[in-house]
């Protein structure tokens, strides 16, 4: 049952350190100005600056500035969602690494007031585990392993890791695939590999973005990053917006790394494989591919493919799809964001509030009817609702598509407050027992359109 996993509720913060290569490609500067938008959804722990270029530059004076614009706003983001940390508390969460390469960076001497900062947060007396986000190379996090390995016994050891979750943005120097290999049981979602020999255009995190030369995917609305688009609806507002830069090569390519903590409804963040925003991840050991820096010798969480219908009238089977699916729902969430950092309560639009009218788990048996309802949501704004409920096969256990119609089941009355499904016979095997993931978008009819969501996860049981 749900309520049984250990990972954190939704409606508690999730714990985060940021690792960022800031001073760079300005894609980290891009995903640092939506960050701060959703900086009460998290409890910032820490913003390390770590080297990026040919000379191992680093710049926290970037993520001094976007916090700075943040503070500028943040008492008008409170009035439209509270729990927004102060700038100044923020500014005390900046820390650096060292001027130094990957592994160059990790050994005796190689402390930075970045890994510090790291173990220190791991330390404290709390339950949560804390999520190190790592958008370029993560020898910050090696060197803090390094040193907790070499200064505490094994069971210490053990203790330290298992309170750590990382998400990568694939591997940007040679401390990824060290640091997987050397702490096997470590949480690690990635997609391996450098950009050398093709290794983004194979990863998840891309279809943030790119869809075209970078992403080499299709199926996706690319009008909704484009830089028309970020122009009108991010960097024309305010303070925070005039600090998100025009992309290079595509926009906030870091942005998933902690998309899948965004408190929406639709993540589970100990659950990479029932996927969100932040993209789908399942627990396996990937063939090498010759973009890998190494061949990777233990399981992570890695890449997996979605079946989705692209707005080309197409099906897309791919990894990518495990993100774009999602985009007119992120990016229409950050628009609303950004006005809410410029305009008052009643000038802008707040996301529907999903109740559903029974528990988020439910038992069947073959051949029953499962009632779903949500008829208690409301919206703040008053405006009018769209429901929508589907089966996200994927997640699930029990696989239940129709490949004559593509649907993957049939939900009766999928786009009102009360529908309900017939657990059918499946004629796949294993037959008939698993689990069904059905998910409720609710969509409200502001500006920009805003969805919450639900899951319902059907236990089919002889």
């Amino acid at each position: 049952m749900l309520c049984t996993l250990t990972a954190v509720s939704a409606q508690q913060k999730n714990r985060l350190v940021v690792l960022t290569d800031i001073g760079g490609d300005p894609d980290d500067q891009m995903s640092m100005v939506r960050l701060m938008t959703y900086a009460n959804h998290f409890d910032i722990e820490g913003l390390i600056a770590t080297p990026h270029g040919p000379d191992y530059r680093i710049e926290p004076e970037y993520i001094d500035r976007i916090v700075t614009a943040y503070g500028k706003v943040r008492d008008n983001l409170e009035l439209h969602e509270s729990g927004y940390p102060t700038a100044a508390y923020l500014k005390q969460q900046i820390s650096r690494g060292i001027e130094q390469d990957g592994m160059d960076a990790v050994g005796e001497g190689k402390d930075s007031p970045g890994s510090e900062l790291l173990i220190q947060s791991v330390d404290k007396e709390d339950q949560r585990p804390l999520w190190v986000t790592v958008w370029g190379g993560p020898n910050v996090l090696a060197q803090a392993l390094w040193k907790v390995r070499k200064t505490r016994s094994p069971e210490e050891l053990a203790e330290f890791v298992a309170k750590l979750r990382v998400y990568a943005i694939s591997d940007q120097d040679n401390s990824g695939p060290w640091i997987r290999k050397e702490f096997p049981n470590l949480f690690y979602i990635v997609t391996p590999g450098v950009n050398a020999g093709g290794g983004f255009h194979h990863a998840t995190w891309i279809a943030i973005g790119g869809d075209k030369f970078h992403g080499r995917f299709g199926g996706a609305d690319f009008s909704l990053v484009s830089n028309e688009w970020l122009d009108k609806n991010i960097r024309e507002k305010g303070a925070l917006g005039k600090l998100y830069p025009r992309w290079e090569f595509m926009m906030e390519g870091d942005t998933p790394s902690f998309f899948h903590l965004i408190n929406n409804g639709l993540s589970h963040p100990d659950r990479p494989d029932w996927g969100g925003w932040g993209g789908r991840y399942e627990l396996y050991t990937p063939k090498t591919e010759k973009w890998f820096l190494e061949p990777e010798t233990r399981p992570i969480w890695t890449n997996v493919q979605d079946e989705v219908l692209g707005i080309d009238g197409e099906w897309h089977t791919t990894n990518h799809a495990t993100i774009w699916r999602w985009r007119s729902a992120y990016q229409n969430d950050f628009a609303a964001r950004m006005d809410w950092t410029i305009k008052p309560y009643d000038k802008a639009n707040h996301p529907p509030i999903v109740k559903l009218d029974h528990p988020e788990y439910i038992k069947a048996k073959p051949g029953e009817r499962v009632e779903l309802s949500a008829t208690s949501t409301i919206d703040p704004d008053g405006d009018a609702l769209s429901f929508e409920w589907f089966c996200y096969e994927e997640p699930g256990t029990r696989r239940m598509s129709n490949s004559a119609t593509g649907v993957k089941h049939d939900i009766y009355a999928f786009d009102q407050p009360q529908a309900w499904l017939d657990v059918k016979t499946s004629r796949v095997m294993p037959p008939g027992t698993g689990t069904m993931h059905i998910i409720l978008a609710v969509t409200d009819h502001g500006t920009p359109r805003l969805t919450r969501y639900k899951r319902v996860i059907i236990d089919v049981q002889e």
